[in-house]
């Protein structure tokens, strides 16, 4: 069942460049070249840890072209624009580390720094979280934390001092303000002011449980439980994850394994099983099930999820392989966009669309984590 995927990821990087990406959609709809943004990072960091698990070069040399071609000699980064301080722009960072420690070349540290300057620099809600991005001020998204916290903690423990308490003290002010214990979820947005129309004027939080805000979430928390070592701060992330993952498997489609764009609605019309998100719901299973933080079940829910990923959105046609079923984006606000108010009826009115790295560089995380399961003979 797995054979077209090692042929579906070759495909995807030789119609790619650092010059426009085929797995950027909202890039590839709108014509326009690539940037330093978070969707190709997504893919990127995915395509290093598949040069890591199967030994095959060619993943990891994409990668190292590519952003040589965004970081120049001093450091500075190609399209980048700190004064934004936008979170999304620090994911891509990410793949600078494996590629400063295989290069050894200055420019890649220094591009580090760069980004470590405007996290030194981020706003801040009065208790403690990171804006989202300038035009998002005193908001929290959950996406946020993917974007930024493992990139602090890679250089925490790498170039860095090794001090991680404010990334979980960050964490654990969205377990606070963002879950929901009785629905045992997490909500996409927190607005600190209660100020913004998304937002309940008593909680601040956004309306609904949008699946990819809690995947990348859940993401996040199993990459910082791989990257920070044993510790007191790391087994803090481990009861917040423990309990995310418990919360969210109760929402899983009992035939294929996956789960809604809005997660509790499951019965609602037009709500639909989304392929980014499930997928990366089964990455953070398999991977917390692999670092023994959670027990076997998840890593058998998640490798459930994954086969009916494969089975029900990897189409194959001819010489055309399409992972189907992704939500191309969604967000909360601006102010001057009222559109994107959190309602269910807005999750499901964004495009579904295929081939968006927003859903296959989870999904090929997860096939990592599977190939982990049963490596090659």
């Amino acid at each position: 069942m797995y054979e077209k995927i090692d042929r579906y990821i070759r495909k995807l990087i030789a119609e790619s460049s650092s010059k426009a990406t085929a797995w950027n959609m909202e890039r590839v709809r709108e014509g326009k070249p690539a940037v330093w943004n978070y969707i190709d990072g997504c893919m990127l960091n995915a395509l290093v840890t598949m040069s890591e698990i199967t030994g095959d070069p060619v993943y990891y040399e994409f990668t190292e072209r590519f952003v040589n071609d965004f970081v120049n000699e001093d450091g500075s980064i190609r399209t980048y624009q700190q004064e934004k301080y936008n979170l999304d722009d620090i994911n891509e960072g990410r793949v600078l580390f494996p590629v400063y420690k295989q290069t050894g070349k200055e420019k890649f540290r220094l591009a580090i720094e760069s980004l470590k300057k405007q996290l030194d620099l981020q706003p801040r809600t009065k208790e403690g979280n990171f804006w989202h991005k300038l035009i998002y001020p005193d908001q929290v998204w959950l996406d946020g934390i993917y974007m930024a916290q493992p990139f602090r903690a890679l250089y925490a423990t790498q170039l860095g001092n090794g001090d991680v308490s404010d990334i979980v003290r960050q964490i654990e002010l969205v377990r606070e303000h963002m879950f929901d214990c009785e629905k045992r979820l997490y909500y996409h947005g927190y607005d600190a002011s209660r100020t913004v129309f998304w937002a309940d004027p008593k909680t601040g939080c956004s309306r609904n449980f949008w699946l990819r805000a809690i995947g990348w979430f859940s993401t996040a928390l199993a990459d910082l439980i791989e990257i920070i070592p044993e510790s007191e701060d790391r087994a803090r992330l481990c009861a917040v994850f423990s309990e995310l993952m418990e919360g969210i498997r109760q929402y899983s489609d009992p035939d294929t394994g996956m789960y809604y764009q809005v997660v509790d609605a499951v019965n609602r019309e037009g709500n639909y099983l989304e392929t980014s998100g499930s997928s990366m719901i089964a990455y953070a299973m398999l991977k917390g099930a692999r670092l023994g933080v959670l027990d076997q079940r998840f890593a058998e829910l998640g490798k459930k999820t994954f086969d009916g990923i494969v089975r029900t959105q990897l189409t194959e046609e001819g010489d055309s392989i399409g992972l189907n079923g992704i939500c191309l984006v969604a967000g909360l606000g601006p102010a001057n966009n009222t559109r994107r108010d959190g309602t269910f009826e807005y999750y499901i009115s964004e495009p579904v669309v295929k081939n968006d790295a927003k859903g296959v560089a989870p999904f090929v995380m997860c096939y990592t984590e599977i190939i982990r399961l049963n490596p090659p003979a």
